[in-house]
C-alpha cells in the first residue's frame, strides 16, 4: 500500500505537465509509453514525483535502497499500522523481514497451503456454478485472497467479510493519509478501529500460536535481542494480510480477465493447463495489480538523464517498465508463450522483493485452473465493460463473467 502524495516542490525537468491522473487511472499505457521514449525519468507535477518508466532505470531504483528508499514520514502505511518491512530499510528492515521468509519459501507455502486454497477455489467456485453468471473479483477472487490470508496468518476459518472489512478501513486511512501527508498526524478513525480490531485477533493468536501459522517463528522469538516485538509483528502481519489480499484479488481477476479476452490465448491454456502459470506471468507483466511503488531520494543523484534532489519522491511505474520495448518484444500484446515474461517487475525487485510472491502464483494458479475446470465455456459478459482502472493498484472495477451452467 504505497503512498501517492501530490505536493509539488519545485521546479524539475524533464517534466510532464499535461499528464493528469485521470489518464493515469483510466488509461495509462500510451501515456507511459510517450514519457518513456522522451524521458524515463520525468517530473510529474500532478503527482508531485518523478514518475519512472523505462525498466532499466526503475531496477536501479529499486536495487539501490540507499539512495532511493521507503523509509520516509510521506510514506503513509507506517502512519496506520506502524513500522514494518514494508516501511523500513537497511538493518532493521532485514530485522523486521527475515523472522518472516523461511515460512514463505515456494516448499513451504505449498506443503502448508496449496490444499486449502485449492479446496476454498472449489468451494467459492462450485457455490456460483448453478447461477451461470457472476461478478469473480467479489465471489471468487477477493474472497480467495482474504481467506488464504487468514488461514495463513493463523486466524482460521475468520469470516471473510469481516476481514474485508478491516482491509477497507485500513486501506481509506492509508489512501487519506497519502492524499494530504502531514507527518505526525494521526490516521483517520476509521483505520485506527480497524486495525486496532485486527491487532486483537492477532495478538490472541501470538498467544498460543499454531504451528501451521506464518507467524509461529516470529512468535516464538519474541524477546530476544534482534526480535520483533510483539506490536511489530502484528505490524508486519498487517502489512502481509493487506498486501496479500489487495495485489492477489486483483492478480487472479487481471489473469482471467486476459485470458477471457484473447480466445486464441485461452484456447492453448485450455488444452495445455502447463501453461496456465506462464499465462498468469504474462498477466503480471501486461497489467501488474500493483502498478506503481514509491520512494524517497536520500541524496541528490542523476537517474534516466534527469537530476533528482534530496527528499524528492521517485515513483517507479512497474506498470510502464513491464512495457518496455528494449525488453520486451510488442510490449503490448498478451502472448501466453512469451519467453521473457518473467522478467517483468510486478513483484518489485531488490530488498524490498514481495516475500508472498510463491503465495500470489499459487493462489492465483489454482485459481485459474479451477475456473477453467468448473465453469464450461467460461468467457466475458459483453453487457458490462471489464477494463482495469486505477493509479497505484489496477484491476477491474468488476469482472463480470458467464458460463454455461451443468
Amino acid at each position: 500500500m504505497p503512498s501517492m502524495p501530490n505536493q509539488v516542490t519545485g521546479a524539475r525537468t524533464p517534466a510532464a505537465p499535461d499528464v493528469t491522473v485521470a489518464a493515469l487511472e483510466t488509461d495509462p499505457h500510451p501515456v507511459l509509453a510517450r514519457l518513456r521514449s522522451t524521458a524515463p525519468a520525468c517530473w510529474v507535477p500532478v503527482l508531485g514525483a518523478w514518475l519512472v518508466t523505462g525498466y532499466g532505470p526503475a531496477l536501479q531504483v529499486l536495487r539501490d535502497s540507499r539512495t532511493f528508499t521507503v523509509d520516509d514520514p510521506r510514506f503513509s502505511t507506517a502512519t496506520v499500522v506502524g513500522p514494518s518491512m514494508l516501511s523500513l530499510d537497511g538493518a532493521e528492515h532485514a530485522r523486521h523481514r527475515a523472522p518472516f521468509s523461511g515460512a514463505f519459501r515456494a516448499e513451504q507455502v505449498r506443503a502448508r497451503l496449496a490444499s486449502f486454497i485449492r479446496g476454498e477455489a472449489r468451494r467459492l467456485v462450485a457455490a456460483i456454478r448453478p447461477r451461470g453468471e457472476a461478478e469473480l473479483r467479489r465471489a471468487v477472487a477477493g474472497p480467495l485472497a482474504a481467506a488464504v490470508m487468514a488461514e495463513a496468518l493463523g486466524l482460521g476459518r475468520a469470516d471473510p467479510a469481516r476481514i474485508l472489512a478491516w482491509y477497507d478501513g485500513i486501506v481509506a486511512a492509508v489512501q487519506a493519509a497519502a492524499r494530504a501527508p502531514q507527518p505526525g498526524r494521526p490516521p483517520a478513525a476509521g483505520g485506527t478501529a480497524a486495525f486496532a480490531e485486527l491487532a486483537a485477533s492477532l495478538k490472541q493468536v501470538l498467544a498460543a500460536p499454531p504451528r501451521s501459522s506464518l507467524l509461529a517463528g516470529p512468535a516464538g522469538n519474541l524477546g530476544g535481542d534482534q526480535a520483533l516485538s510483539q506490536a511489530e509483528v502484528i505490524s508486519n502481519a498487517a502489512v502481509l494480510m493487506f498486501g496479500g489480499i489487495e495485489t492477489t484479488e486483483g492478480m487472479i481477476a487481471n489473469a482471467v480477465l486476459h485470458l477471457l479476452g484473447h480466445p486464441g490465448e485461452l484456447w492453448l491454456v485450455t488444452v495445455n493447463r502447463a501453461l496456465v502459470a506462464a499465462a498468469i506471468e504474462e498477466s503480471l507483466r501486461l497489467e501488474p495489480a500493483a502498478a506503481v511503488v514509491d520512494r524517497y531520494a536520500t541524496r541528490d543523484t542523476e537517474l534516466g538523464g534527469a537530476r533528482i534532489q534530496a527528499r524528492d519522491q521517485v515513483t517507479v511505474s512497474i506498470a510502464a517498465a513491464n512495457r518496455d520495448p528494449a525488453v520486451f518484444a510488442d510490449p503490448d500484446r498478451y502472448q501466453v508463450r512469451r519467453r521473457n515474461a518473467a522478467r517483468h517487475l510486478a513483484f518489485a525487485h531488490g530488498p524490498h522483493f514481495c516475500l508472498g510472491a510463491h503465495l500470489a502464483r499459487l493462489e492465483a494458479r489454482i485459481a485459474v485452473e479451477t475456473l477453467l475446470d468448473l465453469l464450461p465455456r467460461l468467457r466475458l459478459d459483453p453487457r458490462y465493460p471489464a477494463a482495469p482502472h486505477g493509479l497505484v493498484f489496477r484491476k477491474p472495477p468488476e469482472l463480470r463473467v458467464r458460463w454455461d451452467p451443468g
